[in-house]
């Protein structure tokens, strides 16, 4: 909400409207003086959405040391999820008249400005991405899992939701290689290693990608069987273990 590219006269009263019941006097009136220092928006896109608080240090009885990282979006993160950017943030609160107040801020460098993350809450885990799938889509679709022997053999006995990162220079004439995440919850997860039911016909299972305390997240064996345009790049990003668990909150 406060943009620091705009005249002196706006980003005083922006800050002043914004900061003003967050931050001490003294650290407003630096802002207002030198906004090129301060926390804002400097482009139209993308745009600081939250801070994400790290960690939080007591220093002294009247001051506490808060690290995190102001997270950007643009209009396709906002749609579809993730981060578009990353700057750290340190910001240093004090007791000042009997309210806590930010008095002193330190701004870090933007942090991998040729990466991308897709952030997903709802099972909770981030997937980075190259900056060339910016304008990415999620797809949603459904695994299912057949039985393995008795009066049930081969019935769908377990299903669960897909989700694919589709490359946004996919299309229906010309299909990409997508970047598909199987969800399991861990009592599924561990009948499939038992053998209670298979997926597909591939003579080996799904590859755990990383797990959180509730669902299991994986790569559909042979995912890549049809070689479509882009695999190398999908096996290359793999690679680099791109998927990190979340805990839900």
């Amino acid at each position: 909400m406060v943009p620091l590219q705009a005249p002196q006269d706006i980003v005083s009263q922006g800050m002043r409207e914004n900061y003003g019941d967050y931050v001490t006097p003294a650290l407003l009136e630096k802002w207002q003086n030198d906004p090129q220092h301060a926390p804002g928006r400097l482009v139209s896109s993308p745009w600081p959405d939250r801070i994400e608080v790290l960690a939080v240090e007591k220093t002294a009885d009247d001051t506490y040391q808060v690290e995190g990282e102001i997270i950007e979006i643009t209009s396709v993160e906002q749609e579809s999820g993730g981060v578009a950017a990353k700057r750290p943030i340190v910001a240093e609160v004090k007791k000042h008249e009997g309210r806590w107040l930010i008095d002193a801020v330190t701004l870090g460098d933007y942090e991998d400005a040729d990466s991308m993350v897709y952030e997903n809450s709802q099972y909770g885990f981030r997937f980075s991405l190259p900056h060339s799938w910016k304008g990415y889509s999620i797809v949603s679709g459904k695994w299912e899992g057949l039985a393995t022997g008795g009066q049930q053999n081969g019935q769908v006995v377990e299903s669960g939701p897909l989700l694919s990162i589709r490359h946004p220079q996919w299309t229906e004439e010309k299909p990409r290689q997508d970047i598909p995440v199987m969800i399991f919850t861990l009592d599924q997860w561990n009948a499939l290693q038992q053998g209670s039911f298979h997926i597909g016909a591939a003579p080996v299972g799904p590859r755990e990608l990383g797990r959180n305390s509730e669902f299991v997240f994986a790569l559909p064996a042979r995912y890549n069987f049809a070689f479509p345009e882009g695999y190398e790049e999908v096996e290359e990003i793999l690679s680099s273990n791109p998927l990190q668990p979340l805990e839900r909150s």
